[in-house]
């Protein structure tokens, strides 16, 4: 019971440490934010904050964990009950938007540091590999629970190749100065059924040299020199991946 006791008391800790970090992220921005500050903010020692949390860096990589595990939990169980790849695509999507809403101007703020390639913050980076796969394996599940059939030499790499679909739109989002992101919304919709009828266009003999070429030329410029994550087994998945 003490050590559960101690455990919770931690976890506290921790999130107390992170929810002051992000809130002066977004008022003072990330460079100009040191650990002191953070520990200050959140009546902790500066050691403290630094047992919990190493780097700046790693507050960062927590609130990415945080914003999934917000994606998670808005999404719930509504794929289950969506067979339509396009309907699932597009609610995966607007249900990220979603739940990324609260958090729109510190995305703002993190954008210029996310788009260092050589930063860790960066979703391509080694230290976002984790997060990385985990969203990798939820667009796996968008196929896998859908009728939607894929060419044999796309079918691997489609759930990374949603992924890198999904991050051009909250790009997008970061940019958006729409009322309410309504033109984030509006380019998910118009979209999401040109990704499937192109899915549906690469099975044709015509265009599969052009598609082995794609898949070819992902494996040769993924940052990540380790292979993609092995989340079909031919997208036999169900609703396995939501945790």
């Amino acid at each position: 019971m003490e050590a559960t006791g101690k455990t919770r008391k931690g976890e506290q800790t921790r999130e107390r440490i992170l929810d002051a970090a992000l809130e002066l992220f977004r008022t003072r921005g990330y460079a100009e934010t040191t650990m002191r500050q953070i520990a200050d903010e959140a009546g902790v020692a500066v050691g403290n904050a630094y047992y919990y949390y190493a780097s700046k860096d790693q507050l960062i990589l927590a609130f990415y964990e945080r914003n999934h595990a917000d994606h998670l939990a808005l999404l719930g169980d509504a794929l289950d009950t969506v067979k339509d790849f396009q309907d699932r695509l597009a609610l995966v999507l607007r249900t990220k938007v979603d739940s990324a809403l609260p958090y729109r101007r510190l995305s703002t703020k993190l954008f210029t540091s996310a788009a260092d390639p050589e930063s860790p913050l960066s979703p391509f980076s080694p230290e976002s590999a984790p997060l990385r796969a985990e969203a990798v394996k939820l667009m796996a599940e968008v196929v896998a629970g859908s009728g939607l059939r894929v060419g044999k030499d796309l079918r691997a790499d489609l759930p990374e190749l949603l992924w890198l679909y999904e991050m051009g739109v909250i790009l997008y989002w970061v940019h958006d100065s729409s009322k309410d992101c309504e033109k984030t919304y509006s380019l998910i919709d118009r979209t999401v059924p040109m990704v499937e009828r192109l899915i549906g266009v690469a099975k044709l003999p015509v265009v599969r040299p052009m598609v082995r070429e794609l898949v070819g030329m992902l494996d040769e410029l993924r940052p990540d020199p380790a292979a993609p994550p092995d989340v079909t087994g031919e997208y036999g998945l169900g609703g396995t991946l939501r945790r």
